[in-house]
């Protein structure tokens, strides 16, 4: 289990934005600088997956621009229910590389590590949680500014649990289904199921039964090389009937529900619960601002001392192609130690982006990160936190192991063939 001590009373924030230029291109994926000889003025080319925070990225790169008019920002998001790896690999193949994009670390990190430039020296390091670098840190050198921390579990919405007569939040299994009961009795919608999305299956959903390994390190060490296995493990069928828990007490259709029509229909009072972390709390101050809410865990079993825990680690960080010309990388680490050392970056990412803080020299109130945050933090400082282990999977797997898992949810596979499944794609993409 990863603890993070990043709370005290105030809290510390990491910053997530980006830079580098994008006027020159080349077959090759190496980019040639032709800002440099206009008045020195370059062109930050970034590329994220927050479609969270598109507009206050975009707002916190205008005002960095104003400080700083040699320098504007192209920027490029793709998430939500957009596959961004897939259109960031695009991208370095046409030869439209970005200057400044994001990596979720660990295995992420070693596919690209040849395109990443050494960050190891920068001013920030030092000021950022050691834990916060490591899903970055290679061969000691570290090759991304952590973005924030971020969890996730089951959202819900306090009103409701209110009129439906729930007075003891569920931390098992049996708990969430008693509460799933209650609801539906209340003639509310239990969950608000979005399994259009590959990502909440395949990486964040199937991350529970990793998590629940006794070492999960070794578990994973263990499908590389052949002595362990998905099929036949406890802890990943009792995933399987978390997820036929949800669709039980869930929407119509989940296959075809998206992200956004997920989040829409929570915010609405339609739906009780979701699936998601603190990262929707914009979304959910734009669309309810009223709304209360609280964030419970992914029971996989009916042991409070082992399932009442939430999934808390750094989503992703910062990177800078090293391929870029010399001018856009400059001009990429001047601005993410801006983010991070300027108040104007400060003040967005913990007020604008609802982050909590990766780094010490950051502080963020509670009204600042907004309830979601507030609940994330609690049950870091109570060490009631697990780490985020897709991020591990070998690359590409995630996707398949969505359409393995919604397969499984539309009735074409059985349980124990979608355990083979998720076995055979394991073996086929590590390395």
């Amino acid at each position: 289990m990863k603890k993070f001590p990043f709370v005290a009373g105030v809290l510390s924030l990491s910053l997530l934005v980006a830079a580098g230029c994008s006027n020159g291109k080349t077959t090759t994926g190496e980019k040639t600088d032709t800002a440099g000889g206009k008045g020195n003025k370059v062109v930050v080319d970034v590329f994220q997956g927050k479609v969270e925070i598109a507009d206050q990225l975009k707002a916190l790169t205008d005002q960095y621009t104003k400080e700083h008019p040699n320098v504007t920002f192209n920027l490029q998001t793709v998430g939500g229910g957009a596959d961004g790896a897939a259109a960031l690999k695009a991208k370095f193949a046409s030869g439209n590389a970005p200057d400044l994009f994001t990596s979720g670390g660990y295995q992420e990190a070693q596919t690209w590590k040849d395109k990443l430039e050494d960050l190891s020296d920068q001013p920030w390091v030092k000021d950022a949680y050691e834990s916060a670098l490591k899903p970055m840190t290679m061969d000691g050198k570290i090759y991304g500014q952590p973005a924030s921390l971020e969890g996730y579990g089951f959202i819900y919405n306090k009103e409701l649990f209110k009129k439906a007569g729930i007075t003891e939040l569920p931390k098992t299994m049996t708990q969430l289904e008693e509460a799933a009961k209650k609801l539906k009795a209340a003639g509310i919608t239990p969950f608000a199921v979005g399994y259009a999305e590959w990502w909440i299956l395949g990486m964040h959903g199937l991350n529970m039964p990793f998590t629940a390994q006794t070492d999960p390190d070794a578990f994973i060490k263990g499908l590389n090389d052949g002595t362990a296995k998905m099929a036949g493990n406890e802890q990943f069928k009792k995933y399987l009937d978390l997820l036929d828990l949800t669709v039980k007490y869930g929407n119509a259709n989940p296959l075809t529900t998206d992200y956004n029509t997920e989040v829409t229909s929570f915010a609405s009072g339609e739906t009780a619960i979701i699936q998601q972390g603190n990262w929707v709390q914009p979304m959910l101050d734009k669309l309810n601002p009223k709304m209360d809410v609280g964030i419970l865990p992914m029971p996989l079993s009916d042991d409070a001392a082992v399932s009442d825990k939430l999934a808390v680690d750094v989503p992703n960080s910062w990177v800078i192609y090293n391929g870029a010309p010399d001018a856009d990388k400059k001009a990429a680490k001047d601005f993410l130690n801006w983010l991070v050392s300027s108040e104007a970056g400060k003040k967005a990412m913990v007020k604008d982006f609802k982050y909590i803080p990766a780094f010490k020299t950051i502080e963020a109130k509670a009204s600042d990160i907004g309830p979601l945050g507030v609940e994330l933090v609690k049950y870091s400082k109570e060490g009631k936190t697990f780490s985020w282990q897709f991020a591990k999977f070998p690359d590409g797997a995630n996707q398949q192991f969505g359409a393995t898992l919604q397969s499984y949810i539309s009735g074409k596979a059985s349980e124990n063939d979608t355990l083979k499944a998720l076995d055979t794609t394991w073996a086929k993409l590590k390395k």
